[in-house]
């Protein structure tokens, strides 16, 4: 078990339990089994099984459980998302020729802004990723008006900005977690009003629960790269 964050990414690699919830979440999903097929299942029931498979953000789902899953989460402000949207834009594809990807491929391919976005969103979502900061104080700083930057957020990634400060929070709470910090502080200094409400979250957005997160830290650690 293995849970790793950089710039523009997060990968974890583990087992994924039996009667995880439909979740979505603000990024780019790659799921792939590190011995056979992936499997997940869309909020109508449908099956979507192969040896790699792709959620674009915001789209329900429910991963099967497995016990050697490799899950990569792709910031959509970043190149490699770039190339994730011109091709799997919507919904739950089957992807064979991601089956191969590794964690370098990442790395790389992650380091670098995204050229499609809007710049205001894209420097709207690294703001937001770093720091504490109202969407007041977000546009402001970016010399927009609040209803435009929500507009572009909804017109370019098809979610509201609130939905990727979540995101956000839950990246900052891991990265507490892994500082050493008790559960309860990671949450409250992430932005959470409480553990309970980060391990919410955590489930909504992710399928994965802080405890599970605790395990991969105390397994092999926490990666930053």
């Amino acid at each position: 078990m293995d849970l790793a964050i950089g710039d523009g990414y997060a990968v974890y690699r583990g087992p994924i339990g039996s009667g995880g919830p439909i979740h979505r979440h603000g990024a780019f999903q790659i799921v792939m089994s590190e011995c056979g097929e992936v499997a997940l299942v869309d909020p109508c029931g449908t099956r979507h099984q192969g040896p790699a498979l792709v959620v674009a953000p915001m789209v329900p789902h429910r991963i099967i459980a497995a016990p050697d899953l490799v899950t990569y989460y792709i910031d959509p402000h970043c190149r490699f998302a770039d190339r994730l949207r011109q091709r799997y834009q919507t919904g739950i594809a089957i992807a064979p020729e991601l089956a191969q990807l590794r964690d370098q491929d990442i790395v790389d391919a992650c380091r670098a802004p995204s050229h499609q976005l809007d710049p205001r969103l894209v420097a709207a979502l690294a703001l937001l990723d770093r720091e504490h900061i109202s969407l007041p104080e977000l546009a402001a700083t970016l010399d927009v008006s609040p209803q435009r930057l929500r507009a572009l957020a909804r017109r370019e990634l098809g979610m509201p900005l609130t939905r990727w400060r979540i995101w956000s929070r839950l990246r900052r709470a891991v990265g507490g977690l892994r500082s050493g910090m008790p559960m309860a502080e990671a949450a409250v200094a992430a932005g959470f009003s409480d553990q309970a409400h980060f391990t919410r979250q955590m489930r909504e957005m992710m399928g994965l629960t802080p405890s599970v997160v605790l395990q991969a830290l105390g397994s092999h650690g926490f990666r930053a790269t």
